[in-house]
């Protein structure tokens, strides 16, 4: 018999369809279906929608917000009935791919978009700028001349923007992440190609066989620590952004596995050994934290995370290389 979400009767969907509805969380239905108006909010592992500024979404536990009305919620379900303005069973038949047989007066659900395939930027003619960026940035030019080389950083035709290329083990893209590389402005752009599998995040490869991966926030933060180190001898893998509850604020909601790190370990089963690198703040720190004690026990962890309070390791290659800028300077002058 159909139900409604209180328990009665309702005609055109079921119990089972009503629970299958409501498990599908908020955020994989935005980023799937809704990518022209989903974008990375100011707040590490936030998102936001274009169309309502106030809305906000956390990207790994899928809580959402929308603070102009005083509403939130964590499915889909949620989502399209109280910010799209859906009625109840339009959203499960949506939301389950569905069209209503039982309901004859209800208008016919709206036609769910079909998912974005995956395709990489346009390449520019050269990678000049993603050049002068990375540099400026601290970044060891062989280090980005080996990353171009492997296919795996690029610049981009429009807009010039850094192209950060996840591939899965055929060598497949599958994923990448846009950087702005204006230098003289305070936040540049970031954002994931629709479409991309965090499966597949941006990794760079170890020159033999390794047993340890080093896990990063974000892909410059693997170019900066690998610039500083000057070794290939393990994984480096960008977590592709993390999440942590605003600093002071309690939450009692687990927090989810990351999946770039999840299907890393499942693809090389031989890595016994987690390098902890986030950055050295509230965010990072607290991401840390919750990645040992998923780990500890089944890997050996090292907490690795700048020294300085407040740092990444993309703010300590920069330095290093004002330094170092500095002292040919001095050398020059004598």
């Amino acid at each position: 018999m159909p139900w409604n979400e209180g328990g009665r009767s309702m005609p055109g969907v079921t119990q089972e369809q009503i629970s299958a509805a409501k498990r599908i969380r908020a955020i994989d239905f935005l980023l799937q279906y809704r990518p022209d108006d989903i974008v990375p909010s100011q707040c590490r592992g936030e998102f936001q929608l274009q169309s309502h500024d106030s809305f906000k979404i956390s990207g790994e536990t899928s809580l959402w917000h929308w603070k102009s009305r005083d509403i939130g919620g964590k499915s889909a379900l949620d989502y399209l009935i109280h910010v799209e303005g859906m009625r109840f069973t339009e959203a499960v038949l949506l939301l389950l791919e569905q069209t209503p047989t039982e309901v004859r007066s209800a208008p016919a659900p709206r036609q769910m978009p079909k998912p974005k395939v995956f395709a990489l930027p346009e390449a520019a003619a050269d990678n000049r700028r993603v050049f002068a960026y990375l540099l400026h940035r601290g970044i060891d030019r062989k280090v980005i001349s080996d990353c171009i080389r492997d296919g795996i950083l690029y610049e981009s035709a429009r807009f010039h923007n850094a192209v950060f290329v996840g591939r899965d083990e055929s060598g497949v893209p599958k994923y990448a992440f846009l950087r702005g590389t204006l230098t003289n402005t305070e936040q540049s752009f970031r954002a994931e190609v629709a479409g991309s599998d965090k499966r597949y995040s941006f990794c760079l490869q170890p020159e033999e066989e390794s047993r340890r991966v080093a896990v990063y926030e974000a892909a410059i933060e693997v170019l900066a620590h690998l610039s500083l180190e000057q070794t290939r001898d393990k994984y480096r893998l960008s977590l592709a952004g993390i999440y942590a509850p605003k600093e002071g604020v309690k939450t009692d909601t687990a927090r989810e596995k990351s999946v770039a790190l999840t299907a890393f370990l499942e693809r090389h089963p031989n890595v016994c050994e987690i390098e902890i690198c986030t950055n050295n703040d509230h965010a990072g720190r607290w991401a840390a934290e919750h990645i040992r004690k998923e780990y500890e026990g089944k890997y050996r962890i090292i907490m690795n995370l700048p020294d300085r309070e407040g740092a990444d390791y993309g703010d300590l290659a920069q330095e290093k290389s004002k330094e170092r800028a500095v002292r040919q300077r001095a050398a020059l002058s004598r």
